[in-house]
C-alpha cells in the first residue's frame, strides 16, 4: 500500500476524536486534518469523506465533499429518510408533533416516513389519509406483522435513515423487527451510552440492507422541537400540500393564516388540504412569528 493513497467512504461513528469510516466494508480509524478547525467546519456522522491511507496506519480524514443536508441535533448528515413512528394508543397521536417532525424533515431536505404503530389495538385510518394526502411515504404496524415490515424494509432499503418516537411507541421493537441482524448490537451499544437516559448525543451508522440505520440515543422528538424552528418566511414550503396554492392568494403578503382570499384556508375549507395540517401550520407560525432569524440559527 503507497503512504497516500486517497479512499473515499462515510463516516460511521466518533468516539474520542477518532473518526471510523466506512470505504467499502473496511472501517479505518482517523484523525482530521488541522485545517478543519482553521474553518470551523467539523466532520460529523454521515458524512461523505476522502480519507488519506497511510503505511504507518496515522489515516486522516482530508475533506468532506457536499453535504445533502445536516440534522444539529443530533449532529448527523446526508440523511435519505427520517422515520416517525407514532403509536395510535398509549401515547396517542398528537398531530402537532408529527407536522412539526415532518416539517423539520422537509426543511432539511429529507423524506419523512410516517409509521403508526399498534394498529391491532386501534385503526387509524384517518390519520394515514392526512398524511398520504400530505404526500408523504405512511405505513400501519404491529408487532408480529410480517407483510407490513416487508413494505417498510423495502421503502427504506439503500437509505440513511434515523428512527424518532416518543418513549413507548414501539420504535425499538420496531427495529428490531426490520434489522433483527441489529438487535444485539443496537442493544449492546445503547445499554452502554445510556439510551433512554437522554445522556449523550452519541450518533452511530450501523449497516443495513446497503443502507445505513443511525443509532441515535437521546434523539427525541423534544430534541427536533426544541432545536429546529423553520423560519416563518420558509415555514409554508414545509407543507408540501401548500405548493400548489402559494402564489394564487389574493393579497400577494398573504401568510395563509387567517387572510382573507386565502388559497389554502380555502383549499381547508374544500376538504381538499386536512384541517389539523392547517392548523398546525397555524400554531407553529404563531410560535415562531416573533422569532427573529438570528436566534433560529442559535438553535
Amino acid at each position: 500500500m503507497s503512504a497516500d493513497q486517497k479512499k473515499d467512504g462515510i463516516i460511521i461513528r466518533l468516539t474520542g476524536g477518532f473518526y471510523y469510516v466506512d470505504c467499502d466494508g473496511e472501517i479505518l480509524e482517523c484523525k482530521a486534518r488541522g485545517k478543519f478547525r482553521n474553518t470551523g467546519e467539523s466532520p460529523v456522522v454521515g458524512d461523505k469523506v476522502s480519507v488519506s491511507v497511510k503505511s504507518d496506519g496515522y489515516h486522516s480524514v482530508d475533506c468532506i465533499f457536499d453535504r445533502k443536508n445536516f440534522l444539529v441535533r443530533p449532529p448527523l448528515a446526508n440523511l435519505d429518510a427520517l422515520v416517525i413512528v407514532i403509536s395510535t394508543v398509549e401515547p396517542l397521536p398528537n398531530t402537532l408533533v408529527i407536522d412539526k417532525l415532518t416539517a423539520a424533515a422537509v426543511d432539511i431536505g429529507t423524506m419523512p416516513y410516517i409509521v403508526f404503530s399498534k394498529t391491532d389495538l386501534s385503526t387509524c385510518d384517518d390519520l394515514v389519509s392526512v398524511y398520504q394526502k400530505a404526500g408523504f411515504p405512511t405505513f400501519t404496524y404491529s408487532d408480529g406483522d410480517v407483510e407490513s415490515v416487508e413494505k417498510i424494509r423495502a421503502a427504506l432499503s439503500g437509505k440513511i435513515v434515523a428512527f424518532i418516537g416518543n418513549s413507548g411507541v414501539g420504535k425499538s421493537t420496531l427495529i428490531n423487527n426490520l434489522y433483527p441482524d441489529l438487535g444485539l448490537k443496537t442493544g449492546k451499544i445503547s445499554q452502554k451510552l445510556g439510551r433512554g437516559r437522554h445522556t449523550t448525543r452519541t450518533v452511530e451508522l450501523f449497516k443495513i440492507d446497503a443502507g445505513y440505520i443511525a443509532d441515535t440515543p437521546g434523539f427525541s422528538t423534544v430534541d427536533l422541537e426544541r432545536y429546529h424552528l423553520v423560519e416563518k418566511e420558509q415555514l409554508m414550503y414545509c407543507f408540501p400540500e401548500f405548493e400548489e396554492y402559494i402564489g394564487d392568494c389574493k393579497f400577494s403578503s398573504c401568510m395563509h393564516v387567517c387572510e382573507k382570499g386565502c388559497a389554502i384556508i380555502d383549499a381547508v375549507k374544500n376538504g381538499i388540504i386536512s384541517e389539523s395540517r392547517h392548523q398546525s401550520y397555524v400554531e407553529m407560525y404563531t410560535e415562531i412569528k416573533d422569532i427573529k432569524p438570528w436566534e433560529l440559527k442559535n438553535n
